[in-house]
């Protein structure tokens, strides 16, 4: 995530456009900063086996968290407060979170274990990795908080939302299903905004500015959300599948 001051104009615009381009895209940057802890890297390897979404083969959430209520699927969960906290107040949600930050997947594994919860299960990798071999709707809702912006035009192509992945979010997603794309980088949100609204199967739900510019009354603010690194307030795009 790029280094800026905050900005106070959060109004979006068309203005930016995605790259043409939609060769199948990976993992960019590194995946792994500090040495992990003695006690993170024994969760990593003795915790992360019992909880990890196969590397192979198909995915079904009701296989691996049978008798769920609804099926979750967070895209770079980051340190994981937002998904062991959604998972703690949603027991009998079943929730798979992908992160290819191997840091990040060491904290989340923490907090998993600290919590007790039972109803998550995680995927140390690129999320288009597991996407594809997703069955179809198959997930009551999407989130991708605060994805690696690629501020730059030239890498535009390296961002997240594609509409290669757009489609696969209705795919995904079942009649109703909810995604929800933050961001607190303009450019990133102009680039969302401009695919997601042009992909069949997905409806926008704002209908004032608030409802981009407030965070969502079931949102949880996490550690790199409240360091304000980006270059305008967080912006929260909320989308319907249809």
């Amino acid at each position: 995530m790029m280094a800026a001051s905050r900005g106070k104009n959060s109004t979006l615009s068309m203005s930016s456009r995605p790259s043409p381009e939609d060769k199948r895209l990976r993992t960019f940057g590194r995946t792994k900063s500090r040495t992990l802890s003695a006690r993170q890297q024994s969760l990593v390897d003795e915790f992360l086996p019992q909880i990890a979404i196969p590397g192979s083969g198909p995915v079904d959430p009701e296989v691996l968290l049978p008798g769920k209520a609804a099926y979750v699927l967070e895209i770079g969960f980051g340190g994981g407060e937002h998904l062991s906290g959604q998972a703690a107040r949603n027991p009998n949600t079943g929730y798979l979170g992908v992160e290819p930050f191997i840091n990040g997947v060491a904290k989340a594994l923490t907090q998993i274990d600290e919590a007790g919860l039972a109803n998550v299960r995680l995927f140390e990798g690129d999320a288009r990795e597991v996407m594809e071999r997703l069955p179809d709707a198959c997930l009551d809702r999407i989130f991708l908080l605060f994805p690696d912006p690629w501020p730059k035009a030239r890498h535009a192509k390296r961002r997240f939302v594609q509409d290669e992945t757009a489609a696969e979010f209705v795919r995904l997603l079942k009649p109703g299903g909810r995604l929800r794309v933050a961001t607190d980088v303009k450019a990133y949100a102009d680039h969302a905004l401009w695919i997601l609204r042009r992909t069949p199967g997905l409806s926008w739900q704002a209908k004032s500015a608030a409802d981009w510019r407030e965070a969502p009354s079931d949102h949880l603010t996490t550690r790199y959300e409240s360091k304000n690194l980006g270059d305008c307030a967080p912006v929260f795009l909320d989308f319907i599948c249809h």
